[in-house]
């Protein structure tokens, strides 16, 4: 292949929606032939994942309520990254708190997700946590959480739940395939720190200046 490649520029873009937790726009695009096409982009705070094994490597599940779908998904502990200031290490380690009630000392990268990237910008993080102590889940009142259970899970048994289409959530999909994979390599792991190119930034800048 010769030449320089085609850059994609932005000529024009404009906001569709703005809600609390996502925004569309439609930016039109410089195509390769030199014309333009038009693309709608979810813009989407982020998000991340806690992939944690205790030490019978049985992987934490929770089970919660997802109202696009209208039934309860075993999920991943997880949550957006929608505290500004806060890291994703921060979040990840906040919300298997709050949603699983346990803590973990030993923390890394597992995989990075692009759900949809034909149309919007989500960008997720599943972490690996090892090292896990109880401590409780903290009250919680209202919304979805406020109906989620948990339950430990061996991790061959989570693994034949993916293949069984029991557990369909891509990041979880992706969390406890990764996991498996991982758990004759650790040296395979990212440290816990290292680099998100893809983690999604506009939907957080728009929102510091009041949703403009």
């Amino acid at each position: 292949m010769t030449g320089s490649r085609h850059e994609f520029a932005v000529q024009s873009s404009k906001d569709v929606y703005v809600g609390k937790v996502m925004a569309l726009r439609a930016d039109e695009v410089v195509m390769p032939g030199g014309g333009t096409a038009v693309r709608e982009i979810v813009e989407h705070p982020g998000a991340v994942a806690v992939a944690a094994l205790d030490a019978d490597d049985r992987i934490m599940m929770v089970h919660q309520y997802r109202h696009a779908l209208r039934r309860r998904l075993w999920e991943l502990p997880a949550g957006l990254l929608d505290v500004r200031g806060e890291d994703p290490l921060g979040t990840a380690q906040r919300e298997l708190t709050e949603e699983a009630g346990i803590t973990a000392s030993e923390w890394a990268t597992l995989v990075d997700l692009a759900p949809s990237p034909g149309f919007t910008e989500e960008a997720v993080r599943v972490y690996l946590a090892r090292g896990i102590t109880e401590v409780g889940r903290p009250p919680v009142e209202g919304d979805e959480e406020a109906d989620l259970t948990t339950r430990w899970v061996s991790l061959p048994v989570a693994v034949r739940m993916v293949l069984s289409g029991t557990i369909v959530n891509s990041t979880t999909v992706a969390g406890v395939l990764a996991a498996q994979a991982v758990a004759g390599d650790p040296s395979a792991l990212r440290p816990a720190d290292a680099p998100w190119p893809d983690r999604p930034t506009r939907f957080a800048d728009r929102m510091a200046h009041g949703g403009s």
